[in-house]
């Protein structure tokens, strides 16, 4: 298992756009992801629960990966949070 916490550094945190591209990269992997903020928890496949986080510029997240393809997904998800979604 790897974990990481960061905090939301793009202007719009975790919007439509961002959870898509989490959602569409975890489904193509075997590995468990879960992102939590300090009172939400969601699956990295769904969309919905992304976007539900409230995940807003300046919240503190934590990204936990599990399964037998761990190290891609994580370090693909790391690039991603590091580099505000690639959106700014």
């Amino acid at each position: 298992m790897k974990s990481a916490t960061y905090t939301i550094t793009n202007k719009m945190g975790i919007h439509a756009r961002p959870a898509a591209d989490i959602a569409k990269l975890v489904g193509k992997h075997k590995s468990d992801v879960t992102i939590a903020t300090a009172t939400k928890k969601a699956n990295g496949k769904s969309v919905l629960m992304l976007t539900t986080l409230g995940a807003k510029n300046g919240t503190e997240v934590t990204l936990t990966v599990s399964g037998e393809d761990e190290e891609e997904v994580f370090t693909q998800l790391d690039d991603m949070f590091k580099n505000h979604f690639y959106e700014d």
